[in-house]
This record gives C-alpha cells, sequence and structure tokens, in this order.
C-alpha cells in the first residue's frame, strides 16, 4: 500500500496516465490520472506562491464540481492539510471552524463568498478567499509546476480534517492522517473487490467523509474512476448510472426512499445490468427499504456504516448476497470491532447490547486543539468510543440500535429511536420518519416521531397511531406525531435527529 496521497497518485499516473479518474456529467469533462498529478503539482507552487507551508491548513468551501476533487486531492499531494467547509452549516458553526481551524486561505465557490466572507472577517486573523468555479477546467494559474515546490510529506503526517456537525456542541476537527485516508480508501476497495475497471456514480458531496473516502480516495487506491454530478437527483440518477457506465453506486438510505418513491428505470428501457451492486452508508438502512430497492431495481443493496473518525469505513456486509444479514451493517473489515459496558468499559459477549469500540489503521490521529476530547474518545491502547449502541451476534454481525446520546429513557426503560423508526417506514404512505426523545413530566422522556409522507398519498396522525400501537405497543408508541414536509438532514442525507427537537 502506498503510504501517502502523493506517492498514490504518482503511482497511478505513472501506471495509467490515460485512464479517467473523474467524470464531471453537467460539463462532460474528464480528468486523467495524469491531469491530477499535474493539477496537483501546479496547486502545490500556488500555495507555496503565498507562503503556505508544510502541514498547514488549506479550507475549501465549494459543491461538487471537477476542480473541487481537483483541490481535494492536490492540497493532500502537495503536503498541506486540505479542510473541507460543510456548505449546510449555520452561520455561527462556520464562523467558529473558520476561527478554530487556523486555514490562511480558502477556496470558494463565487456563489458562496459573500456568505463566508461575512464568517471570515470574524476569524480573528486575516484570510484569504480564492474564488474558484467548481466547473472550471483550467487550474489556478501558478508559478511553473515542479516537485521542487512540494511540501515534505509522509504516512504519518496530517492529510485530512474534517469537521463533526456539532448538533450538541460546537464541531470538533478530526485529524486524519494520509495513512489513515489511505486505509479507509483500501478497507473499500477490498471489501467489494474493485479494480480499474469500476466505477462509481457518487453523488455525495466532496464535504462530508463518506464522499471523500468511499468514492475519492478508494478510486485513487484501485485507479477505477468517478462520476461526479453536483449533487444527487432522483430524476436524473439512473440515467446517469446507465449513460456513464457504472458498475457500482454509493447512496445513503434517504436517497434509496426517494429512488422507490420515483419511476422505474427499466420501464423507460434502461438497462441496469452493468451495475454490480449498491453500497448503502451514513445511517442505519431500513429493512423495508432495503427489500423494496432489490426486489423493485434488481441490484443488491451491501449495507455498511462508517464514521469521521474511522476515515469512514468500520463495518461491511459481504459481496456474497448469501451471507448478507439485513437490518446490520455488516462485519469488521480492515480493523477491529467489540462491544463494552458503557458505564464500566467491560468487553460484553455476543448477543449483550452496549457501547461499540473500534481500533485500526483508518482511527483518527486526534482531535484538532482538543487534548481533553481526544483522550476521552480514544484510549491509550488505540480502541475508540463511537458513541454508538449495538451488539455483535455469534457470527460477527453487528446491529446498531442508536446513538448514546440519543438513546431515549422513558420512564426508566431504554428505548433505541431505530425501532421507532423501523416501525414507521412499515408503513406504505411512509416516505421518511424519524424518532427522537422529548421531555416528559411523569416518564422523564416520550417519544416525539417526524414523518415525511409519500408524495400523492395520504396520512392522518389517527391513522398513523393506530398503526404504531398495532406495530409497537402502546407503552413504545409515539406521543407526539409531527408531519413535515422534510426532515433534518447533514450532508451524507443522515437524518439529525437531535435537531427535530428545535424544529
Amino acid at each position: 500500500m502506498r503510504d501517502t496521497i502523493r506517492s498514490l497518485v504518482d503511482g497511478q499516473a505513472a501506471a495509467g496516465p490515460g485512464r479517467v479518474w473523474l467524470v464531471a456529467p453537467e460539463t462532460g469533462r474528464e480528468l486523467t490520472y495524469a491531469r491530477l498529478r499535474e493539477s496537483s503539482l501546479a496547486l502545490a507552487s500556488f500555495l507555496a506562491d503565498r507562503g503556505i507551508g508544510a502541514g498547514e491548513r488549506v479550507a475549501t468551501f465549494m459543491g461538487n464540481g471537477l476542480q473541487t476533487a481537483r483541490l481535494f486531492v492536490g492540497v493532500m499531494y502537495a503536503g498541506r492539510v486540505v479542510t473541507p467547509l460543510n456548505l449546510l452549516a449555520q452561520a455561527s458553526q462556520l464562523e467558529y471552524v473558520l476561527a478554530h481551524c487556523d486555514a490562511r486561505l480558502v477556496f470558494v465557490a463565487p456563489g458562496e463568498r459573500e456568505r463566508l466572507a461575512a464568517a471570515a472577517a470574524r476569524a480573528g486573523r486575516p484570510i484569504e478567499l480564492v474564488s474558484v468555479d467548481p466547473d472550471c477546467d483550467e487550474f489556478i494559474a501558478a508559478a511553473p509546476a515542479g516537485a521542487d515546490r512540494l511540501a515534505p510529506s509522509a504516512c504519518g503526517d496530517d492529510a485530512l480534517m474534517m469537521y463533526t456537525s456539532g448538533t450538541t456542541g460546537v464541531p470538533k476537527g478530526v485529524v486524519l492522517t494520509h495513512a489513515n485516508v489511505i486505509a479507509g480508501g483500501s478497507f473499500v476497495t477490498q471489501a467489494h473487490a474493485l479494480g480499474e475497471g469500476d466505477r462509481v456514480l457518487a453523488v455525495l458531496p466532496l464535504y462530508h467523509i463518506n464522499g471523500q473516502i468511499v468514492t475519492a480516495a478508494a478510486t485513487l487506491v484501485h485507479g477505477g474512476s468517478v462520476v461526479m454530478p453536483h449533487r444527487f437527483s432522483a430524476g436524473e440518477f439512473w440515467s446517469l448510472a446507465c449513460r456513464h457506465r457504472c458498475t457500482w453506486l454509493n447512496v445513503v438510505p434517504t436517497i434509496v426512499s426517494y429512488l422507490l418513491a420515483g419511476p422505474d428505470p427499466r420501464a423507460a428501457g434502461l438497462d441496469l445490468s452493468r451495475i454490480r451492486f449498491c453500497r448503502s452508508a451514513s445511517a442505519p438502512l431500513p429493512p423495508e427499504l432495503h427489500r423494496a430497492f432489490e426486489e423493485r431495481f434488481g441490484i443488491g443493496i451491501i449495507e455498511t456504516m462508517g464514521l469521521t473518525e474511522t476515515a469512514a469505513p468500520v463495518f461491511t456486509n459481504p459481496l456474497d448476497p448469501a451471507k448478507r444479514r439485513i437490518g446490520s451493517p455488516g462485519q469488521a473489515f480492515g480493523n477491529e470491532a467489540k462491544v463494552v459496558d458503557p458505564g464500566t468499559g467491560r468487553d460484553l459477549p455476543a448477543g449483550e447490547p452496549g457501547e461499540i469500540m473500534i481500533r485500526g489503521a483508518n482511527v483518527m490521529k486526534a482531535y484538532y486543539k482538543s487534548p481533553e476530547a481526544t483522550a476521552k474518545a480514544l484510549e491509550p491502547d488505540g480502541w475508540l468510543h463511537t458513541g454508538d449502541l449495538g451488539l455483535c451476534d455469534r457470527d460477527g454481525f453487528y446491529f446498531i440500535t442508536g446513538r448514546l446520546k440519543e438513546l431515549i429513557i422513558k420512564g426508566g426503560e431504554n428505548i433505541a429511536p431505530r425501532e421507532i423508526d423501523e416501525a414507521l417506514y412499515r408503513h406504505p404512505a411512509v416516505l421518511e420518519a424519524a424518532a427522537v426523545g422529548i421531555p416528559d413530566p411523569h416518564y422523564g422522556q416520550e417519544i416525539l416521531a417526524a414523518v415525511v409522507v409519500k408524495p400523492g398519498m395520504s396520512l392522518t396522525e389517527d391513522e398513523l397511531r393506530a398503526f404504531c400501537e398495532a406495530e409497537l405497543g402502546r407503552y413504545k408508541m409515539p406521543k407526539v406525531i409531527r408531519f413535515m414536509r422534510e426532515l433534518p438532514k447533514g450532508p451524507s442525507g443522515k437524518v439529525q435527529r437531535l435537531k427535530l427537537l428545535e424544529s
């Protein structure tokens, strides 16, 4: 395994300079591995001219595009630390991240410059904003490119810094090394048997760990290619996959739900036979959606799980459909996993629920400038506290029941929000659903269920309440049902439960 992003790109450019790494479908432009290397060298010169030294943070504030992908890889190649900023961040979060990350230069899409400039003005230090069109083909003008302009780079050096969503406090900067990023991409490659001939339809944003590692880094590892539209479109998804001859799909459960609510691509004459599998991550996939997708589209789903702190992959289901477990994100792959008692840290046997912990080459180096948070999350022997609750069966398959901070405790009984979610998804009129605990004077907490109804269908509160009572029983039936146009989500499409309390 090549040990830095630079050696990875150099190796692929030497082995197949004319091979395509990225396709931008809106413009039809393609980026080969050789041109990716050339643009990375040019970026190194550009940063050196501006006095941005080795190991410094360089931020981006851009949607998906050919240039965005170049910058994501190029900053790491140049020996600096790429820090993608979340386009969905609230003003206060954006201000905090800009002040905290120490970046002196930010590449920003022209349409986002005004918003970013307002946040940068309150960062407490000068920040240079460089406007870059995410779709432009010509790279940034710079001094003559050359290896002599590159900063030193080693496998243990910082490569990528991603900020957590910060829904329960200030965002934390997750520091990932070159070794972490490459390990994450390698685990995806090995788990799914990916090679040079594979091409992924990547509709998730490059300012989220899934898009960065599962699509961008993994393809650099195995020499494949990425089709990267600006954003997910249910109406364009299948035609893009077929037109560009994709062999696999990378999605999240929300996308699965919206594709199921859309037209059948085969009725439009599209041939899906080239697509080997669909990979789902970032949130638990309700079994009803899983089965419905496979039945309707004839494409198997490999459910997985990952974290920002683990450079994406943690668990994956096997490639062999007969060995997959619906309702489980799979088995540990590339790293170690275990379940412990949250109070004592004692290892728990198969079948007993507790907190899931991870150890491996993909686990983060630290939280940036936060030694206390780092010490709380990382044990001295390398085990990471994920904050996820679940259990492991006797065959090594993990089942996620919720988050420690999201667990509903009603009258002293622990209720996993996912149990409520899955019951709601069984109703034929429900498009999306999420449960969360709300304060209650008698029980401590009660259950709020937020629901999005499928287009063209109707559903009353009384109808849904009667359905929930039959599925869950009276004790676990939601006390409050809130119908919404859409659920609050992070950049990967993962529902942010605790934000339901703000709605």
